[in-house]
Protein backbone atom coordinates (compact mmCIF):
# COMPACT_ATOMS: atom_id res chain seq x y z
CA UNK A 1 0.00 0.00 0.00
CA UNK A 2 1.06 3.61 -0.54
CA UNK A 3 -0.66 6.95 -1.08
CA UNK A 4 -1.59 8.34 -4.52
CA UNK A 5 0.95 6.13 -6.40
CA UNK A 6 1.28 2.33 -6.42
CA UNK A 7 2.87 -0.48 -8.44
CA UNK A 8 -0.32 -0.57 -10.52
CA UNK A 9 -0.17 3.13 -11.49
CA UNK A 10 0.08 3.67 -15.24
CA UNK A 11 2.02 6.83 -16.01
CA UNK A 12 2.10 9.08 -19.06
CA UNK A 13 4.51 11.98 -19.54
CA UNK A 14 3.43 15.28 -21.08
CA UNK A 15 6.57 16.64 -22.71
CA UNK A 16 8.26 13.23 -22.78
CA UNK A 17 10.13 13.93 -26.01
CA UNK A 18 11.84 17.09 -24.66
CA UNK A 19 15.28 16.89 -23.05
CA UNK A 20 14.05 16.93 -19.42
CA UNK A 21 11.17 14.61 -20.25
CA UNK A 22 13.49 12.10 -21.95
CA UNK A 23 16.04 12.17 -19.12
CA UNK A 24 13.55 11.63 -16.34
CA UNK A 25 11.36 9.17 -18.23
CA UNK A 26 14.52 7.07 -18.62
CA UNK A 27 15.05 7.24 -14.85
CA UNK A 28 11.40 6.45 -14.08
CA UNK A 29 11.49 3.39 -16.34
CA UNK A 30 14.76 2.23 -14.78
CA UNK A 31 13.14 2.37 -11.33
CA UNK A 32 10.26 0.14 -12.41
CA UNK A 33 7.57 2.72 -13.09
CA UNK A 34 4.94 1.66 -15.64
CA UNK A 35 5.41 4.50 -18.14
CA UNK A 36 2.83 3.66 -20.80
CA UNK A 37 2.92 6.72 -23.05
CA UNK A 38 4.07 10.22 -23.85
CA UNK A 39 2.07 13.20 -25.07
CA UNK A 40 3.24 15.53 -27.83
CA UNK A 41 0.75 16.64 -30.51
CA UNK A 42 3.56 17.12 -33.05
CA UNK A 43 4.90 13.57 -32.60
CA UNK A 44 1.64 11.66 -32.21
CA UNK A 45 1.79 8.19 -33.72
CA UNK A 46 5.52 7.77 -33.20
CA UNK A 47 7.27 5.94 -30.37
CA UNK A 48 10.49 6.34 -28.38
CA UNK A 49 12.86 3.50 -27.51
CA UNK A 50 14.56 4.01 -24.15
CA UNK A 51 17.95 2.64 -22.97
CA UNK A 52 16.33 -0.21 -21.00
CA UNK A 53 14.76 -1.35 -24.28
CA UNK A 54 11.21 -0.21 -23.58
CA UNK A 55 9.34 1.28 -26.49
CA UNK A 56 6.91 3.98 -25.36
CA UNK A 57 4.22 5.28 -27.76
CA UNK A 58 3.56 9.01 -28.19
CA UNK A 59 -0.02 10.30 -28.33
CA UNK A 60 -1.50 13.59 -29.47
CA UNK A 61 -3.54 14.28 -26.32
CA UNK A 62 -3.87 13.12 -22.72
CA UNK A 63 -7.34 11.73 -23.51
CA UNK A 64 -5.99 9.64 -26.40
CA UNK A 65 -3.20 8.32 -24.18
CA UNK A 66 -5.66 7.41 -21.42
CA UNK A 67 -8.06 5.70 -23.84
CA UNK A 68 -5.24 3.64 -25.38
CA UNK A 69 -3.30 2.72 -22.23
CA UNK A 70 -5.57 3.09 -19.19
CA UNK A 71 -3.17 5.68 -17.75
CA UNK A 72 -4.14 7.15 -14.37
CA UNK A 73 -1.13 9.42 -13.70
CA UNK A 74 0.44 12.16 -15.80
CA UNK A 75 3.77 13.86 -15.14
CA UNK A 76 4.20 17.28 -16.76
CA UNK A 77 7.62 18.30 -18.06
CA UNK A 78 6.57 21.07 -20.44
CA UNK A 79 8.12 24.59 -20.32
CA UNK A 80 6.54 27.08 -17.91
CA UNK A 81 4.58 29.12 -20.51
CA UNK A 82 2.73 25.97 -21.65
CA UNK A 83 2.16 24.39 -18.23
CA UNK A 84 -1.30 25.86 -17.65
CA UNK A 85 -2.70 24.48 -20.91
CA UNK A 86 -1.04 21.09 -20.26
CA UNK A 87 -2.60 20.91 -16.78
CA UNK A 88 -6.04 21.97 -18.04
CA UNK A 89 -5.85 19.31 -20.75
CA UNK A 90 -5.10 16.70 -18.07
CA UNK A 91 -7.98 17.94 -15.88
CA UNK A 92 -10.39 17.87 -18.83
CA UNK A 93 -9.33 14.29 -19.55
CA UNK A 94 -10.17 13.47 -15.89
CA UNK A 95 -6.85 11.78 -15.16
CA UNK A 96 -6.81 11.03 -11.42
CA UNK A 97 -3.30 12.34 -10.66
CA UNK A 98 -1.42 15.19 -12.36
CA UNK A 99 2.17 15.80 -11.20
CA UNK A 100 3.53 19.18 -12.34
CA UNK A 101 7.33 19.18 -12.16
CA UNK A 102 7.90 22.44 -14.08
CA UNK A 103 9.36 25.35 -12.11
CA UNK A 104 8.93 29.03 -12.89
CA UNK A 105 5.21 28.71 -13.61
CA UNK A 106 3.49 32.10 -13.23
CA UNK A 107 1.51 32.17 -9.97
CA UNK A 108 -1.53 33.42 -11.89
CA UNK A 109 -1.32 30.40 -14.22
CA UNK A 110 -1.13 28.02 -11.25
CA UNK A 111 -4.07 29.78 -9.59
CA UNK A 112 -6.10 29.37 -12.76
CA UNK A 113 -5.44 25.67 -13.35
CA UNK A 114 -5.70 24.81 -9.65
CA UNK A 115 -9.06 26.60 -9.35
CA UNK A 116 -10.14 24.89 -12.57
CA UNK A 117 -9.42 21.51 -10.95
CA UNK A 118 -11.62 22.12 -7.90
CA UNK A 119 -14.65 19.85 -7.82
CA UNK A 120 -13.23 17.77 -10.68
CA UNK A 121 -11.57 14.35 -10.66
CA UNK A 122 -7.88 15.33 -10.92
CA UNK A 123 -5.51 15.69 -7.96
CA UNK A 124 -2.67 18.12 -8.72
CA UNK A 125 0.77 17.82 -7.12
CA UNK A 126 3.10 20.79 -7.65
CA UNK A 127 4.09 22.81 -9.59
CA UNK A 128 7.82 23.32 -8.94
CA UNK A 129 8.09 19.98 -7.17
CA UNK A 130 10.11 16.74 -7.42
CA UNK A 131 6.98 14.61 -7.66
CA UNK A 132 6.34 11.53 -5.56
CA UNK A 133 7.76 8.06 -5.08
CA UNK A 134 6.49 4.88 -3.51
CA UNK A 135 9.85 3.05 -3.28
CA UNK A 136 9.89 -0.37 -4.90
CA UNK A 137 6.54 0.36 -6.57
CA UNK A 138 6.52 3.48 -8.71
CA UNK A 139 8.22 6.84 -9.19
CA UNK A 140 6.47 9.83 -10.81
CA UNK A 141 8.86 12.73 -11.12
CA UNK A 142 12.53 13.39 -10.46
CA UNK A 143 13.19 11.88 -7.00
CA UNK A 144 16.22 9.54 -7.25
CA UNK A 145 14.89 5.99 -6.91
CA UNK A 146 18.01 4.51 -5.32
CA UNK A 147 18.29 6.74 -2.22
CA UNK A 148 15.80 4.76 -0.14
CA UNK A 149 13.73 1.61 -0.17
CA UNK A 150 10.21 0.56 0.80
CA UNK A 151 9.22 0.94 4.44
CA UNK A 152 6.59 2.35 6.76
CA UNK A 153 7.43 6.08 7.00
CA UNK A 154 5.37 8.63 5.07
CA UNK A 155 7.05 11.87 3.94
CA UNK A 156 5.52 15.16 2.81
CA UNK A 157 7.87 18.02 1.96
CA UNK A 158 7.91 21.50 0.43
CA UNK A 159 11.60 21.10 -0.50
CA UNK A 160 12.96 18.74 -3.14
CA UNK A 161 16.50 18.70 -1.76
CA UNK A 162 15.33 18.05 1.79
CA UNK A 163 13.07 15.26 0.49
CA UNK A 164 16.15 13.54 -0.90
CA UNK A 165 18.19 14.11 2.26
CA UNK A 166 15.47 12.80 4.58
CA UNK A 167 14.86 9.72 2.45
CA UNK A 168 18.59 8.99 2.35
CA UNK A 169 19.11 9.51 6.08
CA UNK A 170 16.21 7.18 6.92
CA UNK A 171 16.96 4.61 4.21
CA UNK A 172 17.48 1.88 6.83
CA UNK A 173 13.75 2.20 7.68
CA UNK A 174 12.36 3.05 4.22
CA UNK A 175 9.21 4.81 3.06
CA UNK A 176 5.64 3.98 2.06
CA UNK A 177 5.48 7.14 -0.09
CA UNK A 178 7.48 10.35 -0.29
CA UNK A 179 5.58 13.36 -1.68
CA UNK A 180 7.29 16.59 -2.74
CA UNK A 181 4.46 19.10 -2.81
CA UNK A 182 6.50 22.09 -4.06
CA UNK A 183 7.33 25.45 -2.57
CA UNK A 184 5.43 27.94 -4.73
CA UNK A 185 2.90 30.32 -3.12
CA UNK A 186 0.06 28.34 -4.72
CA UNK A 187 0.26 24.55 -5.01
CA UNK A 188 -2.22 21.75 -5.58
CA UNK A 189 -1.88 19.04 -2.94
CA UNK A 190 -1.08 20.40 0.54
CA UNK A 191 0.59 19.10 3.69
CA UNK A 192 -2.90 18.45 5.08
CA UNK A 193 -3.98 16.40 2.04
CA UNK A 194 -0.93 14.15 2.51
CA UNK A 195 -1.35 13.93 6.30
CA UNK A 196 -4.95 12.79 5.79
CA UNK A 197 -3.87 10.14 3.26
CA UNK A 198 -1.00 8.86 5.43
CA UNK A 199 -3.28 8.71 8.49
CA UNK A 200 -5.67 6.50 6.47
CA UNK A 201 -2.91 4.31 4.98
CA UNK A 202 -2.55 1.04 6.96
CA UNK A 203 1.04 0.62 5.78
CA UNK A 204 2.29 4.00 7.08
CA UNK A 205 3.27 3.99 10.76
CA UNK A 206 4.76 7.48 11.17
CA UNK A 207 5.04 10.71 9.18
CA UNK A 208 7.84 13.18 8.47
CA UNK A 209 6.64 16.66 7.49
CA UNK A 210 9.09 19.18 6.04
CA UNK A 211 8.02 22.80 5.76
CA UNK A 212 9.77 26.10 5.27
CA UNK A 213 9.36 29.75 6.14
CA UNK A 214 6.62 31.84 4.55
CA UNK A 215 2.87 31.51 4.47
CA UNK A 216 0.85 29.63 7.07
CA UNK A 217 0.66 26.10 5.59
CA UNK A 218 2.60 24.57 8.48
CA UNK A 219 0.44 26.29 11.12
CA UNK A 220 -2.68 24.99 9.38
CA UNK A 221 -1.10 21.52 9.20
CA UNK A 222 -0.36 21.71 12.95
CA UNK A 223 -4.01 22.45 13.69
CA UNK A 224 -5.04 19.52 11.48
CA UNK A 225 -2.57 17.15 13.19
CA UNK A 226 -3.90 18.12 16.61
CA UNK A 227 -7.48 17.27 15.59
CA UNK A 228 -7.14 14.37 13.16
CA UNK A 229 -3.74 12.60 13.15
CA UNK A 230 -3.10 9.75 15.60
CA UNK A 231 0.19 8.56 14.11
CA UNK A 232 3.49 10.06 15.32
CA UNK A 233 4.60 13.09 13.27
CA UNK A 234 8.14 14.50 13.18
CA UNK A 235 8.75 17.88 11.55
CA UNK A 236 11.40 20.20 10.21
CA UNK A 237 11.01 23.83 9.13
CA UNK A 238 13.68 25.19 6.79
CA UNK A 239 14.80 28.79 7.29
CA UNK A 240 15.63 29.37 10.97
CA UNK A 241 18.34 31.84 9.99
CA UNK A 242 16.38 33.67 7.28
CA UNK A 243 16.36 37.49 7.58
CA UNK A 244 12.96 39.17 7.89
CA UNK A 245 11.38 40.61 4.76
CA UNK A 246 13.66 38.79 2.33
CA UNK A 247 12.51 36.22 -0.20
CA UNK A 248 14.44 33.00 0.39
CA UNK A 249 14.73 30.07 -2.00
CA UNK A 250 11.24 29.12 -3.11
CA UNK A 251 8.90 31.83 -4.30
CA UNK A 252 6.61 31.14 -1.36
CA UNK A 253 9.30 31.64 1.27
CA UNK A 254 9.09 35.21 2.49
CA UNK A 255 8.77 36.33 6.08
CA UNK A 256 6.97 39.42 7.34
CA UNK A 257 6.96 40.26 11.03
CA UNK A 258 6.36 37.24 13.24
CA UNK A 259 4.13 35.47 10.72
CA UNK A 260 5.71 32.76 8.63
CA UNK A 261 8.93 32.48 10.66
CA UNK A 262 10.51 29.10 11.28
CA UNK A 263 10.23 29.67 15.04
CA UNK A 264 6.48 30.42 14.85
CA UNK A 265 5.91 27.30 12.75
CA UNK A 266 8.04 25.18 15.10
CA UNK A 267 6.03 26.38 18.10
CA UNK A 268 2.71 25.66 16.36
CA UNK A 269 3.83 22.15 15.43
CA UNK A 270 5.21 21.38 18.90
CA UNK A 271 1.94 22.58 20.45
CA UNK A 272 0.23 19.92 18.32
CA UNK A 273 2.53 17.20 19.68
CA UNK A 274 4.95 17.15 16.73
CA UNK A 275 8.63 16.70 17.52
CA UNK A 276 10.57 19.30 15.51
CA UNK A 277 14.27 19.01 14.69
CA UNK A 278 16.55 22.05 14.36
CA UNK A 279 18.39 20.47 11.41
CA UNK A 280 17.38 17.83 8.85
CA UNK A 281 19.75 15.32 10.47
CA UNK A 282 18.31 15.97 13.94
CA UNK A 283 14.83 15.49 12.46
CA UNK A 284 15.90 12.16 10.95
CA UNK A 285 17.25 11.10 14.36
CA UNK A 286 13.92 11.99 16.00
CA UNK A 287 12.12 9.79 13.45
CA UNK A 288 14.64 7.01 14.00
CA UNK A 289 13.78 7.07 17.71
CA UNK A 290 10.03 7.03 16.91
CA UNK A 291 10.42 4.00 14.65
CA UNK A 292 12.59 2.16 17.19
CA UNK A 293 9.95 2.88 19.84
CA UNK A 294 7.19 1.50 17.59
CA UNK A 295 9.26 -1.61 16.86
CA UNK A 296 9.82 -2.16 20.57
CA UNK A 297 6.07 -1.91 21.22
CA UNK A 298 5.17 -4.12 18.27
Amino acid sequence: MAIFLTKDSKVIVQGMTGSEGMKHTTRMLASGTQVVGGVNPKKAGTSVTFPEGQEVPVFGTVKEAMDATGADVTVIFVPAPFTKSAAIEAIDAEIPLCVVITEGVAVRDTAEFYNYSLGKKTRIIGPNCPGLISPGQSNAGIIPADISGPGRIGLVSKSGTLTYQMMFELRDFGFSTGVGIGGDPIIGTSHIDCLEAFEADPDTDAIVMIGEIGGDAEERAAAYIKEHVTKPVVGYVAGFTAPEGKTMGHAGAIVSGSSGTAQAKKEALEAAGVKVGKTPSETAQLMREVMQGLAAKG
